[in-house]
């Protein structure tokens, strides 16, 4: 199956229905070489669509990136970059004065700058408020995220884990001020983690226009079953700075759901983590489902997910259902 595009919520943007991410891997496990690769490959498979963060790696994600797309020498027009402000780049000095966790003025228009000079870009596609600052009025944060794109900075603006009554909230002022409103949502989503898409958000949809980026469609790795008999070396668990995971991964009962899953799995001819990969993206609501992979094999097997999509027909939808909702958050 060729790859689909979607609307970016009611915007005239269309992104990949799959695109690729670079949470832990960038800079912690994949160089500018094998991200140059990477980033080919997801091209080469019709994905257009790269996300990022200022906090990932402390900025080296951004500039793993950043050098990949220069080398690779593609058109501006042809791939979609994002980024996400909250934590700023001093949140693991040990020293709480350098924390921002903010979503302030002075911040957010600083965190800009250091993301293009890191990316090499002139300007940056998707940028979110990575999550919520219940310590900055919104106002003032809409007002900065606006003034981002009327600068030309940036083209959309958006969020991430915020709720449905804070992004109401968001797009309320920019429309009263008539300011550039608030695009989409990065929530996790996977088969583990949906009442927020899928109640939360409801009324966003039609209301507003919201379109979403998914993000942890194999819940941080558990939905690939690699996690059944414990966390094996060399896996995202057994990263040093992954060691919260670890608790949830190694959950008994979802472990067990995942292998109830893998029938399901062989039945239809795929992979466990294909089968959770298209049923994040069967959801009409999903913008995009965002990826990560730390090998070119990875990769193309997260992305053959696209033709898993058609064959979770109502029936199959329901005998997954059966083995996940009761533990669903």
């Amino acid at each position: 199956m060729p790859m689909q595009y979607r609307r970016l919520g009611a915007s005239g943007l269309k992104v990949s229905e799959l695109s690729l991410g670079s949470w832990i891997t960038y800079h912690n496990q994949v160089d500018v070489a094998a991200a140059k690769e990477m980033l080919a490959v997801a091209m080469d498979a019709g994905v257009n669509f790269f996300d990022n963060a200022e906090v990932y790696a402390q900025g080296q994600s951004e500039v793993v990136m950043g050098e990949a797309i220069k080398a690779l020498k593609w058109p501006r027009l042809h791939y979609v970059v994002s980024t996400k402000f909250f934590w700023g780049l001093g949140r693991d000095s040990g020293n709480p004065v350098n924390r921002i966790d903010t979503l302030n003025r002075k911040y957010l228009m600083q965190a800009i700058d250091g993301s293009l000079k890191r990316m090499q870009l002139d300007c940056i596609d998707l940028v979110y408020c990575h999550r919520p600052d219940p310590h900055t009025p919104i106002e003032e944060t809409v007002w900065a995220m606006s003034d981002m794109i009327a600068r030309g900075k940036a083209l959309y603006w958006g969020t991430s884990e915020w709720s449905a009554a804070d992004i109401r909230a968001a797009w309320d002022i920019a429309d009263k001020h008539h300011l550039h409103k608030p695009v989409m949502e990065q929530p996790q989503y996977n088969l583990f983690h949906r009442k927020r898409v899928e109640q939360e958000y409801a009324r966003l949809y039609d209301d507003i226009g919201l379109g979403l980026t998914t993000w942890s469609p194999l819940a941080s790795g558990l939905l690939t079953g690699k996690y059944r008999n414990g966390i094996p070396p060399g896996s995202r668990g057994a990263l040093e700075n992954m060691g919260w995971l670890a608790k949830g991964l190694t959950d008994e009962a979802k472990n067990a759901a995942v292998a109830s899953l893998e029938a399901i799995a062989a039945d239809l001819g795929i992979t466990v983590a294909q089968l959770a990969i298209a049923w994040a993206a069967r959801n009409p609501h999903v913008s995009t489902v965002i990826t990560g992979a730390s090998s070119v094999a990875q990769l193309r097997s997260n992305l053959a997910a696209v033709d898993a999509i058609p064959k979770l027909t109502p029936e199959v939808l329901a005998r997954i259902d059966a083995i996940t909702l009761p533990l669903a958050a």
